[in-house]
């Protein structure tokens, strides 16, 4: 049996681990990127004297092998011992190697830093209690041990190198932070006795201040005035990031299949109107919220890298973005600019895990997470005579995954371009102060800490009861779905799908949750109806502001899409004809001039795009 504390105070942040913390128990927490494989470790190895036979055990100190110096019997000078790896006085435990990362607010960022990170060594019942990409708080005794050579396979002899340590956290205690909040209802307790307040260390004053807002008459307006006040006004694009923040619930169908509960919310429009600002605010409201830009990742960044440890030759699995937002929140700015990565979040925003088949390894990693995405069209100005999918180069089966498309315009409009210029002014003049949420509750005497803390303790106070649909609720939706279905059907497309239906259920789901209810009304089905259709009126609006439900998320124009059909079935009777799907770039102008096409070069781009011409060589097109 081993003794385990937990609770120990203070926590110790990973910057103060230094050589004065040598020898001392400490408590730390942040997030682990890095997981070994669970292998067992000898404590205690028996041996036989090879003289008189005589057995020992001899405990292995700091994981190193030894063998004993001379035989116990007093009569024996036997030096040759036998390990007995398989006897009863033979001890082997599991043991494990974690790596954490630490993880510090925006105030406590230290420019030009990378984050730091420290090993901890996990050994029996602590072993595999943690996946990468958890919030853990780690107790136990910061030791050092001899810094291995570059090759790993041996501790280095070099005499400069014997004075090189390598400080690292033996594990005596393992909580996993999110899970705690998320699992446990609003009136458990988990098996220590803490409840969900006090997981999330809320004052009573705070406790108080909550209880405050539950009491208001509008709380979704009251959060949605409250969420990123320094961009101003954008209320539907906040009520619908406020909506995937909460999220609906994750059920399963009849055959055990998952059917994801987390909403995805994509903005498109020009530059300076404020995107970066609103996914930087959401990525902090969570507890697990990752924000990255899109020109800086990578494929192995976005999901899970395999690395090779240098000690033992081992593969081991390191978390990307989607798995440490796992339950909570991936944002991704600059969208438009990780073409090459677009593939890879396919299976992670509709089945909610990403799959890895490399190096021997075939695993499945959770990533329960919302994806927010930020891009810019390409030109630098949204074009409205073209699609969504024209304007960012983006195939359509990773737009539909979006619950909802927000297309933001930089208009001009006098009178809003005033109260934007008074508000910008009286921002950095400190002429206005902002409006809060504890303004608001001032006269109740609640003063909570921080917006931050409110809403994460909103989201994670209702993140286990289960909601319901009412049958009246249920009319409301599918009403307004069967509406769109028949105005958007046509011949050449069909844009809108069963997973906007999904969409508006998640969005429902999340509405009430907003007010602390467990049945949706119908006003809740009728606030997201209003917000689909904000969405849809200005994705499917062609340039002379008219609405029009031919055009698809990832088709063409109305005007050009009879055309561009013409000149498919045109290569296609003209590969027939020759026995061959190549054409050269001339082959396809010769053709679409016949049929009147224009701009060319870019409905060659349109079609690469959407898949019909795959781009074989400079300028050779595979039909």
């Amino acid at each position: 049996f081993s003794a385990r504390l937990y609770n120990f105070e203070p926590l110790t942040a990973l910057k103060h681990l230094k050589a004065k913390t040598f020898g001392q128990f400490v408590s730390i927490r942040g997030t682990l990127v890095k997981v070994s494989h669970v292998k067992p470790l000898c404590t205690t190895m028996a041996f036989r004297c090879s003289t008189c036979q005589q057995l020992q055990a001899i405990l292995l100190i700091d994981n190193k092998y030894s063998t004993p110096n001379k035989c116990v019997s007093p009569a024996c000078r036997g030096r040759n011992f036998e390990p007995l790896r398989s006897h009863p006085l033979t001890e082997i435990t599991d043991w494990q190697i974690v790596k954490l990362q630490e993880t510090v607010c925006e105030e406590q960022r230290e420019t030009g830093r990378m984050p730091r990170t420290v090993e901890i060594e996990l050994s029996r019942d602590l072993a595999d209690t943690a996946s990468p990409g958890d919030v853990v708080t780690i107790t136990g005794n910061c030791i050092v041990k001899v810094k291995k050579s570059e090759d790993g396979n041996h501790y280095s002899n070099k005499a400069k190198n014997k004075c090189m340590f390598l400080l690292y956290i033996e594990g005596n205690h393992v909580s996993n932070d999110v899970q705690n909040i998320v699992l446990f209802k609003k009136n458990e307790t988990d098996c220590r006795g803490n409840t969900a307040d006090e997981l999330l260390d809320f004052t009573p004053r705070d406790l108080a201040g909550i209880q405050e807002i539950r009491k208001q008459d509008d709380i979704f307006s009251l959060l949605v005035s409250s969420l990123c006040p320094t961009i101003f006004g954008q209320d539907m694009v906040k009520a619908g990031l406020l909506l995937c923040l909460f999220g609906g619930n994750q059920n399963t169908d009849d055959d055990r299949v998952p059917v994801r509960g987390n909403s995805h919310v994509l903005l498109v429009g020009d530059p300076g109107l404020g995107k970066s600002q609103l996914l930087q605010a959401v990525s902090r409201l969570v507890p697990r919220g990752v924000y990255i830009c899109g020109n800086a990742s990578s494929n192995s960044g976005l999901t899970v890298t395999l690395t090779r440890d240098t000690g033992t030759g081992d593969t081991g699995l390191e978390a990307g973005a989607l798995v440490l937002a796992d339950q909570g929140v991936c944002c991704i700015d600059e969208f438009d600019k990780m073409t090459n990565q677009h593939q890879v979040l396919l299976e992670a925003m509709e089945q909610q895990n990403i799959s890895i088949a490399k190096a021997g390894i075939v695993c499945s990693m959770p990533a329960r997470c919302s994806i927010i995405a930020a891009a810019n069209p390409v030109g630098g100005h949204y074009n409205k005579a073209k699609t969504v999918s024209e304007n960012l180069k983006m195939g359509g089966a990773l737009l539909s995954r979006f619950d909802l498309v927000y297309i933001l315009l930089d208009t001009p409009d006098e009178q809003r371009d005033k109260l934007l210029s008074d508000h910008v002014m009286a921002m950095h003049t400190g002429r206005k102060k902002k409006e809060s949420l504890v303004k608001q509750l001032a006269a109740a005497q609640a003063q909570p800490r921080s917006l931050s803390g409110l809403i994460t303790f909103l989201i994670h106070s209702v993140g286990c009861l289960k909601f319901k649909i009412s049958k009246d609720i249920q009319g409301v939706l599918k009403d307004f779905y069967l509406e769109l279905r028949q105005k958007g059907y046509t011949a050449d497309s069909t844009p809108i799908t069963t997973r906007q239906l999904e969409s508006l259920r998640r969005l429902t789901e999340a509405r009430s949750k907003v007010e602390f209810r467990d049945i949706a009304t119908a006003s809740d089905a009728r606030e997201v109806v209003e917000i689909m259709q904000h969405c849809l009126y200005e994705a499917f609006a062609d340039e002379h502001d008219t609405i029009k439900f031919e055009r698809s998320f990832h088709g063409t124009g109305v005007s050009k899409r009879g055309k561009i059909k013409k000149l498919i079935a045109a290569l296609n009777k003209e590969a027939s004809y020759k026995s061959s799907n190549l054409f050269t770039t001339g082959e396809i102008r010769v053709l679409a001039q016949k049929l009147g096409v224009e701009f060319v070069s870019e409905q060659i781009e349109v079609l690469n795009n959407q898949g019909f011409l795959i781009k074989t060589g400079s300028s050779t097109y595979k039909l």
